[in-house]
């Protein structure tokens, strides 16, 4: 895996996450117990923070930053769909992000929230908890995501994770 240090900036990545070799995981980023980080991942910590819970899943090709003076946390419990692009934005617990969606600054997505795919948060948005976010500009659906939405998905990707970290190898 491609995991750097930048000056003073450096990684804490829990023994117990999966960080796929083809991600990259750069400076101030820290990733919690069971969590997993998918090829072509770029976590950029090198201006400010990025803070992934527990038993959270980071797909394919998704880029999270931090500005200077704005960090980025997601929460335990979610899934950031692939080809997502967050940055200094707040994720709280058990949300998931769709595949292609943008979440920006100040932006932050309340505990069992939905941002559908293709989606744009823009600055300063609130999503309320269990609510969709959908379009650009997303446009909120109160009260659409059932409570537990996502835990299967969630438990899908820590046992994927496990199964990587024990059965992926490279052929050349």
């Amino acid at each position: 895996m491609a995991v750097y240090a930048l000056g003073d900036r450096t990684p804490q990545i829990s023994v117990d996450a999966y960080v796929h070799p083809a991600a990259t995981v750069i400076g101030d980023v820290r990733i919690g117990a069971g969590s997993t980080i998918w090829p072509g991942a770029v976590l950029r910590g090198d201006y400010g923070t990025i803070t992934i819970g527990e038993r959270t899943s980071i797909q394919d090709g998704t880029v999270v930053h931090a500005t200077h003076d704005k960090a980025t946390t997601i929460g335990s419990e979610c899934v950031v769909g692939h080809i997502a692009h967050l940055e200094g934005c707040t994720i709280e617990d058990r949300c998931l992000v769709g595949s292609g969606s943008v979440v920006l600054h100040d932006a932050v997505v309340r505990s069992g929230a939905l941002v559908a795919a293709g989606a744009v948060v823009g600055n300063r948005v609130e999503v309320p908890a269990r609510a969709m976010a959908m379009g650009i500009p997303a446009k909120m659906r109160p009260d659409a995501v059932p409570e537990g939405a996502f835990e299967a998905a969630v438990a899908m990707y820590v046992e994927n994770g496990r199964r990587y970290a024990s059965e992926l190898r490279r052929l050349d």
